[in-house]
């Protein structure tokens, strides 16, 4: 665990290697990305975390709306714990490369090179006040009627599916309890991160110059996660790459997600990638 103002961040290493830090979505914790660190961590020291609030980091003073960049404070302490001095690959998915995007501009020394995968955004969208009603109306369906039917209306608006039921047939115990903790988040998300985190607007001018990379999912059908990515990629001159799998394809497509993301991560540092 690791001390942070206002929380205790849970955390797990893998690996060894140059530091890769790895960065989840909004209801996401570290276990969601084991099969891809498992992979990653043949050649990096692979960290990956629960975000403030999420699983296993807990709050330690009451719970108030979370932003962008209080995250970011955490996944810059993060490296100081683990990394020491050394500059870091970053990945971050979701909200996570929103994270990964506030870490790189106000600490580039400690960011070798980030990978944005579908980061949500919106603000930079012409039609932005339409979503941020959006994200108004979700979270007083949650008040009013409860986590499920919130999600399931913000699922159907932004075409990305939510994660099955923990009570689904089949599942392996870990992923029944994987499934059960990121069913818990959801409340944190939809309480205190869906309204704040969606008003993060990316220092763009900045990133036109920084070792970064946008891509996104090349499965299934384009969603507004697709639509957000090229849009942040015309405000900073950079190309969308299509990476395997949908919105969660690290989870669906590990072994190939990997691949790709050492690509990426060599491209943006201009170095080659790394040998497995």
């Amino acid at each position: 665990m690791m001390t942070a103002p206002g929380a205790e961040i849970y955390y797990e290493v893998r690996g060894s290697g140059p530091p890769l830090l790895l960065i989840n979505g909004g209801d996401g914790d570290a276990a969601v990305f084991g099969p891809l660190a498992d992979t990653l961590a043949a050649d990096h020291t692979v960290i990956t975390y629960d975000p403030r609030g999420n699983s296993r980091s807990r709050f330690t003073g009451s719970p108030a709306p979370q932003w962008i960049e209080e995250h970011a404070r955490d996944a810059h302490l993060l490296l100081d714990t683990v990394a020491a001095g050394e500059p870091a690959y970053v990945f971050g998915t979701s909200y996570g490369g929103m994270v990964g995007m506030d870490l790189l501009v106000r600490h580039p020394g400690r960011v070798r090179a980030l990978v944005a995968h579908e980061p949500f955004v919106i603000d930079l969208l012409p039609d932005a006040d339409e979503w941020h009603a959006l994200c108004q109306e979700v979270y007083e369906l949650y008040q009013q009627a409860g986590t499920d039917v919130a999600m399931q209306r913000f699922s159907a608006a932004i075409g990305v599916e939510g994660p099955p039921p923990a009570s689904a047939s089949g599942l392996p115990a870990p992923v029944r309890e994987m499934l059960a903790r990121v069913h818990a988040n959801m409340e944190t998300c939809l309480a205190y991160e869906l309204r704040s985190f969606t008003r993060f607007r990316p220092d763009v001018d900045a990133l036109r110059t920084a070792p970064f990379a946008l891509v996104a999912g090349s499965e299934g059908p384009e969603t507004l996660m697709h639509r957000v990515t090229r849009t942040l990629a015309e405000h900073t001159g950079s190309d969308v790459v299509g990476f395997p799998g949908g919105h969660v394809g690290f989870l669906t497509h590990p072994a190939d997600f990997a691949a790709a993301l050492r690509a990426a991560l060599g491209a943006a540092a201009g170095t080659a990638a790394p040998e497995r």
